[in-house]
């Protein structure tokens, strides 16, 4: 008896589910979209019914016509595939039958042959003239086709980043048209490519400056110091390689990082210079040094440094050393040291 229950029970359980089971299933079933139901439509016309009756389910046709409701227009067809609720198996059963209507889509304004890109409703763009981007200013922008918010945008990138050099970095700007770049490229001067752009300048540099350089340690940039007031300045990056705390190893590293400015160094005036001022430069020799002042009381002074090897004070190589550092001033009739 008991059997018999329960098997009634579990038929007439089975007997309720079974439509339930199907009808769920059924509703997890996407839609298939008969051929039939598909018509030539334009994505900014088309109405909710006829979405729908395309086979479009309920939510995404609804977006379709708020994403319009709030100004989105259609341009190219690819637009219908950026909506809410399409995905490609979609866009290509839809793709052979959008068509926009031409007043929807883009109309592309040629540029002026002597203008860039511009409104020209707006204002009358000159003659173009050369002229550098570096100095420019936001009237001049605006008059050769710039619209005011990218004249306003340019003149800031300008402060912060400094000037631009080259059409690629010009191009790379986000608020300059390509048609814009073409127009201004023949016109455009930039400035001169510095060759020790990134270099430490060792006549100028402190010595956080030259503590930047590699290879260069806290010991070196004394010894750098030092030898540099001595010598009134560098005239060659191969005078670092002087001091023997550089080795050649690490001067070769050096080198590469570095430069100087030889117009900066101190130089002495021979015919006038005293012992004293004459001892504190590194190429001096005391024998050098006696013959100046020796040779100075009898003849007067030298207008060059070949005149100076020719009386014996300078060997050649001692002479190219210092040549850099000397100058010949005229002496006084009244002259005695």
């Amino acid at each position: 008896m008991v059997i018999a229950v329960t098997l009634l029970m579990v038929s007439l359980i089975i007997a309720f589910a079974r439509p339930r089971v199907r009808l769920f299933r059924d509703w997890r079933k996407p839609k298939v979209v008969k051929q039939d139901t598909m018509f030539v439509f334009d994505p900014n016309t088309v109405t909710y019914e006829e979405l729908r009756s395309m086979g479009l389910r309920r939510a995404t046709a609804v977006s379709i016509v708020k994403l319009r409701a709030r100004g989105k227009v259609f341009v190219i067809p690819e637009d219908f595939a950026l909506c809410y609720g399409i995905n490609d198996s979609i866009y290509e059963r839809f793709k052979p039958y959008i068509k926009i209507d031409t007043s929807f889509t883009l109309k592309v304004v040629k540029p002026h042959r002597d203008t860039v890109y511009s409104r020209t409703d707006r204002f009358t763009p000159r003659p173009f003239e050369r002229f550098s981007l570096d100095t420019v200013g936001y009237a001049y922008l605006r008059l050769i086709g710039f619209s005011a918010r990218s004249a306003k945008a340019f003149i800031k990138y300008r402060d912060i980043c400094g000037h631009i050099r080259d059409m690629d970095e010009l191009r790379d700007c986000y608020f300059v048209r390509e048609q814009m770049a073409d127009s201004l490229e023949r016109y455009v001067v930039f400035p001169e490519p510095n060759p020790h752009e990134g270099l430490v300048e060792i006549n100028s540099a402190d010595s956080a400056a030259l503590r930047t350089v590699v290879g260069i340690g806290a010991k070196t940039v004394v010894a750098i110091m030092e030898y540099r007031r001595l010598l009134g300045g560098f005239y060659s990056t191969a005078q670092i390689a002087e001091l023997k705390c550089v080795t050649k190893e690490n001067f070769e590293r050096i080198s590469k990082q570095i430069y100087c400015d030889s117009c900066v160094i101190s130089k002495i005036d021979i015919n006038f210079a005293s012992a004293s001022e004459l001892e504190r430069h590194p190429y001096m020799t005391r024998e050098a040094i006696r013959k100046i002042v020796d040779t100075r009381k009898s003849k007067g002074g030298w207008s060059s440094v070949g005149q100076m090897i020719e009386d014996n004070i300078f060997k050649p190589e001692q002479a190219a050393a210092l040549a850099p550092y000397l100058c010949f001033g005229d002496k006084p009739a009244n002259f005695d040291r």
